[in-house]
């Protein structure tokens, strides 16, 4: 830790090498997302570790939300996995479902109201989500929303407190989550354009979810008491999940009490398939 010439220990301040020395650039790769359901674990620390194992893909913030199955409790700051979290901290996020990101910024800011997950109250309860990617349909995601709403009720981007397209996604899914939050993600999913790979929950349930094209991987592992998913296979070794699979194109999951599920919101179309390469893919996998 670091210490002031009193002793006292020093909050980060989210400041990265490449801040302090411009001509020194960290390794910066694309955002980690994190989710795990596991009733008897701490899934605090699972959340943790894995966003450790993740913190090459995102070194600008990092934060995670908790439930406990009545209320989502969500922390995050500025600076990395280790700087963000403490013991205390962790301890005091209690539950046995949790997502989890370590941000690098694409579109947005880097500053703390852009660090994830994002958080939304909405008529069937909270929300809390994670992204990796960035759409490139902003614009029309928000003219949609404009014609399902009051204009006054129109959270555009530079409403929000975040200029994430993170933020919009969240909002659309609030907006149509009078039906539940898988009902919403069926709504709102079909029409994002760009890559994404989201994991989201409500108080309940853990989802993730990877856009057709499958620009950016996202696996799901297998604990002795629940499930995870993850950017990164790596994320899964660390916290003792088995690899199950990736998280098809296309495709949206969801985890409870009942069980995992999967229900397709588009058709597969990955990008390797035309002769270009998948990012990412061919080491992931391991």
């Amino acid at each position: 830790c670091i210490r002031d010439s009193h002793g006292t220990v020093a909050r980060p301040d989210g400041r990265l090498t490449h801040d302090l020395l411009p001509g020194e650039k960290g390794p910066q790769d694309a955002c980690g997302v994190f989710g795990v359901w596991a009733p008897g674990e701490d899934v605090a620390k699972l959340t943790y570790f894995g966003l450790y194992a993740l913190q090459h893909r995102g070194q600008e913030s990092a934060g995670m939300a908790v439930s406990n199955g009545e209320r989502i409790m969500v922390f995050k700051d500025m600076g990395l996995v280790s700087q963000v979290f403490d013991e205390p901290t962790l301890n005091s996020l209690n539950g046995y479902l949790a997502v989890g990101h370590c941000r690098y910024s694409t579109t947005g800011s880097s500053t703390w109201s852009n660090a994830q997950p994002t958080f939304r109250g909405t008529a069937s309860g909270g929300l809390a989500l994670a992204h990796n990617g960035n759409l490139t349909n902003t614009d029309e995601l928000e003219a949609w929303l404009a014609t399902s709403v009051e204009a006054s009720e129109v959270p555009r981007k530079d409403r929000m407190d975040s200029t994430s397209d993170t933020a919009l996604v969240t909002a659309l899914m609030a907006v149509y989550a009078d039906n539940g939050l898988k009902a919403a993600a069926l709504e709102v999913l079909p029409r994002l354009q760009g890559a994404f790979c989201l994991v989201f929950s409500n108080e309940t349930t853990l989802f993730a979810a990877r856009d057709p094209q499958g620009i950016h991987p996202l696996v799901l592992g297998r604990l002795e008491r629940g499930w995870v998913v993850a950017s990164e296979t790596a994320a899964l070794d660390i916290v003792g999940a088995t690899l199950i699979r990736e998280i098809e194109p296309g495709e949206l999951i969801s985890i409870d009490e009942a069980g995992l599920t999967s229900v397709r919101f588009a058709g597969a179309d990955p990008k390797g398939r035309t002769g270009q390469s998948t990012p990412e893919a061919t080491h992931l996998i391991k």
